[in-house]
């Protein structure tokens, strides 16, 4: 493999221009050095990836958006994870094929695309036809995105913030939705909707783009103008995940923001205009206080409670 994209780093939006290769650490917290925290069948993902076997998760350590109330803040934001060799990680991926999951998921990728890149690589040339699930913020360089889809067979981007204060406040770039929106254009075009679209998940996904949108307590008129943007830019056919787990964590307190979940007024008021926009394919959650899949990843054998033993 070539650890060349490392060296002076471009690979997300933030373009530190950090030598990663000499232990630098670019805005996602990592170097060149590949960090996972799991790599694990996970049961926790919408039915059209776990399926019945579950989608072959590989969680990487850190993030180009660092959001402070990331659910996934122990790998995020704490860099919790351990280190892999390219022969390492194409070696537990071997086994965790073994295990019949339907699809290799690869969560919060962009920042160690390199190593990513390569372990395709290798599984192509061996037989290896699963689907390759890229599990992302949606803050990704548009022009990286047709590398990307040339190893990747679904997009499974976020579609966080429509208004850019918020965006600002979040994760510290107010050009994110504008960001977001072009990949998501060039994902889109370059592998269209997700199929096929079977919501019990006896037949799961092998292609396309299914985009996930996370509600915040407080913030309806941000879910709103999302779903009005994502309505007007790919019409009612867009598959969504429309999702009310968001649960308090550490950097929340901290900032004083997001220290409550959220209510179900809040979230009927989402869905009420997703009936109203006509989306056609939805996945949508129980507001309930289930932290099934809240991970713990102090536990890495098993960060879900969730998860089949």
């Amino acid at each position: 493999m070539t650890f060349a994209p490392y060296k002076t780093c471009q690979l997300c939006p933030r373009d530190c221009k950090v030598d990663r290769t000499q232990g630098e650490l670019g805005f996602c917290g990592e170097s060149a050095t590949c960090r996972v925290s799991f790599i694990g069948p996970h049961f926790g993902e919408e039915p059209s990836f776990t399926g019945t076997r579950g989608s072959g998760t590989i969680f990487f350590s850190g993030c180009s958006s660092q959001c402070f109330f990331c659910q996934n803040y122990q790998i995020s934001l704490r860099h919790e994870g351990r280190t892999v060799t390219p022969q390492e990680l194409l070696a537990e991926t071997r086994a965790l094929l073994q295990k019949k999951v339907h699809n290799l998921n690869f969560v919060t990728p962009d920042h160690f695309w390199p190593h990513i890149q390569s372990l395709c690589r290798s599984l192509r040339e061996e037989g290896v036809r699963v689907p390759m699930l890229f599990n992302c913020s949606g803050y990704q360089k548009p022009e990286r995105v047709a590398e990307y889809a040339e190893w990747m067979d679904i997009f499974l981007p976020d579609f966080k913030f429509s208004e850019p204060g918020l965006a600002q406040m979040c994760m510290g770039d107010e050009h994110y939705p504008e960001t977001a929106l072009r990949a998501l254009h060039e994902m889109v075009r370059l592998k269209g909707f997700l199929e096929p679209w079977d919501v019990t998940g006896s037949e799961t996904a092998q292609r396309g783009v299914l985009v996930r949108h996370l509600v915040l307590p407080g913030q309806v008129g941000n879910s709103l103008e999302v779903l009005r943007s994502l309505r007007r830019e790919f019409g009612p056919g867009l598959p969504l995940s429309v999702m009310s787990q968001f649960c308090p964590v550490p950097g929340c307190e901290g900032k004083k923001e997001f220290q409550r979940r959220l209510t179900a007024v809040e979230y009927d008021q989402v869905l009420e205009l997703v009936e109203e926009l006509g989306f056609e394919k939805v996945y949508t959650q129980e507001l309930q206080e289930d932290k099934a899949f809240l991970p713990d990843f102090k536990d890495p054998g098993n960060p879900f409670p969730g998860n089949k033993k």
